[in-house]
């Protein structure tokens, strides 16, 4: 089967673009599910219910969230009853909103998608994301098995890459909107890439306007960030896994503009 994984939306310009692009896209390249990183989809930070809805009749199958995934209180009701929306699974599951798994079903085999968040510089207090896939993998019959990490330095997610290898079918990185190169199946077959990137303007810094962000790190001072106009970018990567084993079969990463 072949997955296309689609790095953090960052606000409505972000959406319209990848609906301008996804129908197409899924069609050249025979793409059966896909999945993108939603947690900047609503302009002024986090998801929304509209949001995330845009993005589902754009054609994503599922949306992973990070560390924004409750700064909108309206999405609240939404992640517990939607099911192919799911926010980082080590969040604590007595308190928090929604779930960090869920599983397409294709009739011949499933795909069971998991979202953890990192701890370094992102939520320390949380429970480790390599115990809290330890405990997940143990209930999960799915032979494809997809994990977002949505964290922040390259160190703790390539440790994730090589920890999962063989366990789980692929792993890919997001939160950092800046896409990797180093696209690959390591060697227990399981695909990887350390951050997909972003899908939103493409001249700006990390969505937002150059001179906001510019502004922020000179003076020191809180500012409001604003959203970049003009051409976007949508960066992805496509994995081939096979069905029967689970394994990945080859990694491509792409950037549409």
């Amino acid at each position: 089967m072949r997955l296309l994984c689609i790095g953090d939306v960052v606000g409505k310009v972000g959406c319209v673009f990848l609906r301008s692009k996804l129908p197409a896209l899924k069609k050249v390249k025979g793409i059966d599910a896909v999945i993108c990183n939603g947690e900047n989809s609503a302009d002024g930070n986090g998801i929304t219910p509209v949001s995330a809805d845009f993005l589902f009749d754009s054609g994503v199958d599922v949306i992973t969230l990070g560390n924004h995934s409750f700064r909108r209180k309206e999405v609240y009701s939404y992640l517990d009853r939607t099911p192919y929306i799911i926010r980082p699974a080590n969040f604590p599951e007595s308190t928090t909103p929604g779930k960090g798994v869920c599983t397409l079903d294709f009739g011949r085999y499933s795909v069971t998608v998991i979202n953890l968040i990192g701890n370094m510089f992102m939520e320390p207090g949380l429970l480790s994301p390599f115990d809290k896939i330890d405990s997940i993998l143990k209930d999960i019959d799915s032979k494809i098995i997809v994990v977002d990490f949505h964290a922040e330095t390259t160190s703790e997610k390539l440790a994730m890459g090589y920890y999962l290898d063989s366990k789980v079918s692929a792993v890919f990185g997001t939160h950092t909107h800046v896409q990797t190169s180093d696209e690959r199946v390591l060697a227990g077959g399981t695909g990887y890439i350390t951050d997909l990137g972003m899908t939103g303007p493409k001249d700006s810094v990390l969505g937002v306007k150059p001179e906001i962000s510019i502004e922020k790190f000179k003076s020191r001072l809180p500012v409001r960030f604003e959203l970049k106009n003009g051409p976007c970018k949508m960066e992805c990567v496509i994995f081939d896994i096979d069905d029967k084993t689970g394994k990945t079969i080859s990694a491509e990463r792409l950037r549409i503009l």
